[in-house]
């Protein structure tokens, strides 16, 4: 009989062409999905609960499959970080009900983007380096116009094919974090490229190119070509994926 498992999964992406599986292309989920295979002798499919986009880190990310293959958790989860790259690391795995679902039992999801404003070798991969002076009280008036909203086609790519560009935001906040600017938001879904063109158009509010009103008004605009896309990915941290307390996702057991 069939079991569903989750894993629990973080990764560096700086050398991924993103989460899910491309033809001649390395990704996290193809990583994932050949080291599974040489354990388990078979292919083993997996569907994931964020696809982040090339060179977007995780700190928290799931996976899901099933098999009709007893064995134990931790012993496969040893081994599977055995064979992955120094990148990818499984943390935990464990079993789920038939019906659970990675992607669309997901509550909610926490995105954030680190802003260093001085060269720093620590986070040249990590985080995106911002020379210019920044407005933090208007960065945080702009964040929180967010939650007013529901409708972000601006800050949305073409042609994602998505059935809706509704969102709930329930956090959108600017602070420090050891001398690095952090946006950090929260919501029920995001859209393809959405939290880039978030920071990207609160960067020029605070740097003062535009207003805290303008932004209102990009915001109401529905207007991709008004946002901003143009921050690099390596600043971006998938930071956690939040499902139903019936999953029992927050046991404290992890991998070494």
């Amino acid at each position: 009989m069939s079991q569903r498992y989750f894993i629990e999964v973080s990764y560096l992406g700086t050398h991924y062409n993103g989460f899910q599986v491309q033809p001649n292309a390395p990704t996290i989920q193809g990583s994932l999905q050949q080291v599974l295979k040489i354990l388990f002798r078979k292919e083993i499919q997996l569907t994931g609960s964020s696809r982040t986009d090339a060179g977007v880190h995780a700190l928290q990310n799931y996976f899901h499959f099933d098999t009709d293959l007893e064995f134990d958790t931790d012993k496969y989860g040893y081994s599977i970080n055995a064979l992955l790259p120094y990148d990818i690391a499984v943390k935990r795995i464990f079993k789920v009900a038939g019906s659970a679902h990675a992607r669309f039992d997901a509550v909610y999801r926490e995105y954030k983007y680190y802003i260093s404003r001085h060269k720093d070798p620590f986070h040249f991969d990590t985080a995106y380096k911002y020379g210019h002076d920044l407005d933090i009280s208007a960065l945080n008036k702009a964040a929180a116009l967010l939650l007013q909203y529901t409708d972000f086609t601006t800050f949305s790519k073409l042609n994602t094919q998505v059935y809706t560009n509704n969102c709930t935001i329930t956090l959108s906040e600017w602070s420090e974090e050891d001398g690095i600017l952090v946006y950090h938001v929260r919501s029920n879904r995001f859209l393809r490229g959405m939290v880039r063109a978030l920071v990207g158009t609160m960067l020029r509010v605070g740097r003062g190119i535009i207003t805290v009103e303008d932004f209102k008004h990009i915001i109401e605009s529905k207007d991709c070509a008004q946002a901003d896309f143009s921050t690099p990915a390596k600043g971006l941290f998938l930071v956690k994926v939040v499902y139903p307390q019936d999953y029992n996702i927050v046991v404290p057991a992890t991998i070494s």
